[in-house]
């Protein structure tokens, strides 16, 4: 796992392909019961566009039991709510699950200390993920 530098962006190698990625994700979101939002599949949306990029998709999920009462103390976080985990072919052919770190969104919404077990599943979620 590597953090981005400074943008508080969690980028983690997968040893899969995109999609093989995605499902294994999906699949862990939907054993242990929490919501999928959307997927947007921004390469499949450029090529309908006339455009070409490699894979990259992005997963959007969460859980309201979890993350209510982290948005009733930092009601900012909402603009990064629900969670996302971003799963991209980078341009040497490597997979990348990524997401926004513990620690950017604790310090740019205040979320208090107590309240980031409710988001940290998505540390595991991601290297779950990509093993």
């Amino acid at each position: 796992m590597t953090l981005s530098r400074g943008n508080g962006i969690v980028d983690i190698l997968s040893n899969h392909s995109v999609d093989q990625t995605l499902e294994k994700l999906k699949g862990i979101l939907e054993a242990k019961g929490v919501t999928i939002f959307a997927l947007i599949d921004h390469s499949g949306e450029a090529e309908k566009a006339g455009l070409k990029m490699p894979p990259t998709k992005l997963l959007i999920f969460g859980s309201p039991k979890a993350g209510t009462p982290v948005m009733l103390a930092a009601p900012s976080i909402a603009i990064d709510f629900p969670l996302k985990i971003l799963i991209r072919e980078d341009g040497q052919g490597k997979v990348r699950v990524s997401y926004n770190s513990l620690a950017y969104l604790q310090e740019r919404h205040g979320v208090p200390p107590e309240l980031l077990q409710n988001i940290e599943v998505v540390e595991t979620l991601a290297a779950n993920a990509a093993e």
